[in-house]
C-alpha cells in the first residue's frame, strides 16, 4: 500500500490506516512522532498513543503533518461529518 493519502483519496475505503502506515507517511515527510508531540506541547509519547486510541487533538496534529483530515486516517473514530465520536465510558 502507498501511504500517500490513498485512504483520503478513495472514499470507498473505510478502514483506519495501520499505525505503521501513519508512521511511514510521517517519516517520508521528515516528521517523527516524538518530534510532533513535543513541538506541540505534549509528552514525547503522546502521538504514539494516538495511533492506538482516540485522541482528537493529537490526531489533528498528525493529520495536519500528512496534509489530510483525521477522519480520513481514522474513519472509525469519526462520524459522517468528520466530528470525533464520543468515547466509550469504561
Amino acid at each position: 500500500m502507498n501511504a500517500n493519502n490513498d485512504f483520503a483519496s478513495n472514499p470507498s475505503v473505510s478502514e483506519d490506516w495501520h499505525p505503521a502506515d501513519v508512521l511511514a507517511a510521517l517519516k517520508k515527510r521528515g516528521y517523527s512522532l516524538a518530534g510532533l508531540s513535543v513541538s506541540n506541547g505534549y509528552h514525547p509519547t503522546a502521538a504514539g498513543k494516538a495511533l492506538k486510541q482516540p485522541w482528537p487533538a493529537v490526531e489533528r496534529i498528525l493529520a495536519d503533518a500528512l496534509g489530510t483530515e483525521p477522519h480520513a486516517i481514522w474513519p472509525s473514530r469519526y462520524d459522517g461529518e468528520g466530528q470525533p465520536l464520543p468515547r466509550a465510558k469504561s
